[in-house]
């Protein structure tokens, strides 16, 4: 495939789209985890995403192995990837963090950032001595749209590909909104469930296709074992008291906070309520062994990708059809440089969920009407081909940059970011102990 090519296509055509089979690395029907979410009532265990989905005429039990958001972020990563290798530049926008005597952070970058190129993290920061989104350029930003969308393809051409929102600037929920060019999610399909009655009982059966699903819901089949062997033999029977004066805990009752009464008050881990008192609340003791329905097995794996032409019509970088055009291969180009390098690196989603490749799926064009055809395409030839459409483009008018654009971060933010590191360390934190993926 040359530029030509790909234009054509993005003006004829409706989309490129891959479907690859991925398998676990320990083998076909190798138990894997997949990502848990919160139960949907208070005090439930965490779960899978389990979906009834239509596969070769049948409805099968699916779960969700990577969400499209998650893959959004993988995608990314990987692109970031090839700007630290050299291999290829990609405009993107930096924060940069050294020098601050934050523990762990150097820089935060535009294909990092949950909200790319809108987030908070740049919106704080500081381009010379204004704040970012109140400089020249960010104004800019903030007043890109689908009819002129070209500032943004030359500062983080990643939040056209990938999607972006200006949800906290002038005006909210009217700021500066594109869509996903590219969607990519991974789903396990035909996976064995065990059914729970809508009033929490486990009902002994395996759900067979066509039964009544009105009063049950799915719960993995699989099971995850848990447990630890404390080495130095602390037993539940032990004692554990906040201690008089501070937030951290005593083993004597002579040291320790007492109540109206004169009784030594148990320690309670914060935000942990249950057995006050234990040695489980400062971490020590043996963890009983306990049983989750959770992992899962599975016919296969599949990644599906699309690249949406239509999508990509949607955007306009002003009136001029040649530039209109540059802009949109150079999307493209960014979006099967981002999933070939995904291939390349390989599929370590998580603990116990690294997949491999299948063998190796075409890519496909979808015609106008629905029919396809394969595009040959391997990773070397992508990259020529980005590079090729980012010339194109700079050619076409677009002024974009050989570096990346640099923030400071204000000092608030550096702020913020250092008590709550500072919190963290004193194990008064709890935020982030809440993400599930």
């Amino acid at each position: 495939m040359d530029i030509a090519r790909l234009s054509q296509m993005i003006s004829e055509d409706a989309a490129l789209r891959r479907r690859q089979r991925l398998q676990p690395v320990g083998g076909k029907e190798t138990k894997i985890f997949p990502p848990t979410y919160p139960g949907e009532r208070q005090n439930n265990p965490p779960r899978h995403v389990f979906e009834r989905r239509r596969i070769d005429g049948r409805e099968v039990w699916c779960v969700l192995v990577d969400s499209v958001q998650s893959q959004a972020n993988r995608l990314e990563e990987s692109l970031l990837a090839i700007i630290r290798q050299k291999s290829a530049f990609i405009p993107h926008v930096v924060v940069d963090f050294r020098g601050k005597d934050l523990a762990g952070i150097t820089t935060i970058t535009s294909l990092e950032a949950p909200h790319r190129v809108f987030d908070a993290i740049f919106r704080d920061s500081l381009l010379g001595e204004k704040e970012f989104m109140k400089s020249d350029l960010g104004m800019s930003l903030a007043k890109a749209s689908n009819a002129d969308a070209s500032v943004l393809l030359e500062i983080s051409p990643t939040a056209l590909l990938f999607g972006c929102w200006h949800s906290t600037g002038e005006g909210g929920g009217f700021g500066a909104k594109f869509a996903r060019c590219l969607v990519s999610e991974i789903v396990a399909a035909d996976v064995p469930v065990n059914l729970e009655s809508a009033r929490g009982r486990d009902l002994p059966f395996v759900l067979a296709s066509g039964d009544n699903l009105l009063t049950v819901e799915p719960v993995s089949a699989g099971r995850r074992t848990g447990s630890r062997i404390d080495p130095l033999g602390v037993l539940k029977k032990v004692h554990i008291y906040k201690r008089n004066g501070g937030d951290d805990w005593t083993s004597f009752e002579w040291d320790a906070e007492k109540d109206s009464k004169g009784k030594a008050i148990l320690y309670v881990r914060k935000n942990k309520t249950k057995e006050p008192g234990r040695p489980s609340n400062i971490n020590h003791g043996n963890i009983t062994p306990h049983v989750d329905a959770l992992g899962i097995t599975c016919d296969y794996l599949e990644q599906m990708f699309v690249l949406s032409f239509a999508a990509l019509r949607r955007l306009h970088f002003g009136t001029d059809a040649k530039k209109n055009a540059a802009g949109r291969v150079l999307l493209a180009a960014l979006g099967l440089m981002a999933f070939s390098e995904q291939d390349a690196q390989g599929y370590a989603l998580r603990s116990r969920c690294d997949l491999v490749c299948e063998g190796k799926a075409p890519v496909q064009v979808v015609h106008a009407d629905g029919s396809t055809e394969d595009v040959p395409l391997d990773l070397p030839q992508v990259r020529d081909l980005y590079r090729e459409a980012y010339s194109a483009a700079t050619d076409a008018g677009f002024q974009l940059k050989t570096e990346p654009l640099r923030l400071e971060p204000q000092d608030k933010l550096v702020d913020i970011v250092r008590q709550s590191q500072g919190y963290a360390l004193a194990g008064q934190g709890g935020e982030t102990e809440e993400s599930q993926e």
